[in-house]
């Protein structure tokens, strides 16, 4: 879908295209139109998709554009093209028209020897890090992946490991934050640099012998009124239901993967991120999220026999996993999950969603609340260290130190 929607150039100018089914009237605004209306009018057609084509002069590299969007009750809002790769410097929201060139890529001999790898057999010792807070210029300003390239890759080498894990990259809103509130599904957060610039990054670790791993973030979205949420006027990336569409606990929506659409959306952005940046492996954050109908704080609609299995979000996963592992058998799927209910990693045929890793938050949240303890009552919870054992063979377990409790207090303390 990211060869059909959003801004691409063709032998007639350059098209436009957003999915807004039930708006009354969609228009291309930006720097071409002093950001006014464009006279020619955006058409739609069956599949509720709305186009332009204007030509090269008007649509021209570096031009920045939105869409004014019509919605049903007669609203009118500006919003962001959700398939744009490039977006301006926050707090601009604005897409911009922004072609990659080609890239000789000199990875082949890293990208054969993973394809021999056996990913279960192989050390996989992973160095997660936020891009906007590992190091600063002292300035103030945030390292680009230029940067990045000449600094992390030889301090992780240096350390032992074999992959870097980035928390998202993808377009935020918010600097201070950890980037899980996503509003471009395809665009590299402007404040890190260029695509070219990531390119060149990925492909320097992978001559340094390093894998690059990405957190990715497809059971919600940033509730900011000018992206993904209720583009149309009425639930189009979130759910009908209410109680299905709010995540009451991280001020978030989340998305609707029964839709045909929605599904195609999400899984052509994870694909693009393999296909374009080489990326060896993904962790979706969030996974009980979508599993579980209950797992938020809000009040839940139960399934009608009263279970609390989002059935949904199971078969997207196995959808998803099935199309990635189909065209990138090599490209590790992580999962982070918690529960014990649904089985994560494994074929489909064996009762699986298809993941390769599952990343162990009990094991975890066990070992940081041993190591809180005083050294003269650890001898009585040696159990913490230990219960692991129990389920160890249930899955393929990463054994993370992951941000998530880490940030909060809960770190091994020094000696």
């Amino acid at each position: 879908m990211q060869h059909y929607l959003g801004c691409h150039q063709t032998e007639n100018g350059r098209v436009f295209r957003v999915w807004a089914p039930h708006a009354q009237q969609v228009q291309l605004i930006g720097d071409m139109t002093d950001w006014r209306e464009h006279p020619v009018p955006m058409s739609r057609n069956e599949k509720g998709v709305w186009e332009v084509t204007l030509p090269d002069t008007q649509a021209s590299l570096g031009v920045y554009y939105k869409y004014l969007v019509t919605r049903a009750s007669g609203q009118v809002i500006e919003k962001m093209d959700p398939y744009a790769i490039r977006f301006g410097e926050r707090p601009d929201t604005a897409a911009q028209i922004y072609d990659v060139s080609p890239k000789e890529w000199q990875d082949g001999d890293w990208l054969t020897a993973r394809r021999k790898r056996n990913m279960f057999s192989a050390p996989l010792n992973i160095y997660e890090v936020h891009a906007g807070s590992w190091q600063r210029h002292e300035d103030g300003r945030l390292y680009t992946f230029s940067d990045l390239t000449a600094t992390l890759i030889p301090y992780v080498k240096s350390l032992g490991y074999t992959h870097i894990e980035f928390m998202p990259l993808m377009t935020h809103p918010l600097g201070m934050s950890w980037g899980y509130q996503l509003t471009g599904y395809f665009a590299l957060e402007h404040t890190y640099g260029t695509p070219e610039e990531f390119q060149d990054f990925v492909e320097a670790a992978h001559l340094a012998g390093l894998g690059v791993i990405v957190d990715w973030v497809p059971g919600h979205f940033s509730q900011n009124d000018d992206a993904l949420a209720y583009f149309d006027g009425t639930p189009t990336y979130e759910y009908q239901d209410g109680n299905r569409a709010r995540n009451v606990g991280w001020q978030e929506l989340n998305f609707d993967v029964s839709k045909p659409q929605v599904q195609s959306f999400l899984i052509s952005s994870l694909k693009f991120w393999i296909d374009f940046y080489h990326i060896d492996g993904v962790r979706i954050d969030a996974v009980s999220n979508m599993l579980y109908l209950d797992y938020d704080q809000g009040p839940w609609t139960p399934n009608p026999d009263g279970s609390n299995t989002n059935h949904d979000g199971v078969e997207f996963f196995k959808k998803l996993t099935s199309v990635i592992k189909l065209a990138h058998p090599d490209v590790i799927m992580a999962a982070e999950e918690a529960s014990s209910q649904i089985k994560i990693t494994g074929m489909l045929e064996m009762g699986g969603l298809g993941f390769d890793f599952k990343w162990n938050m009990g094991w975890m949240n066990d070992v940081l609340r041993f190591y809180q303890m005083d050294p003269l009552y650890r001898g009585q919870h040696f159990s913490l260290l230990t219960f692991s054992f129990m389920y160890m063979m249930d899955e393929n377990f990463i054994l993370p130190f992951s941000h998530d409790e880490v940030v909060h207090g809960k770190k091994i303390p020094h000696a």
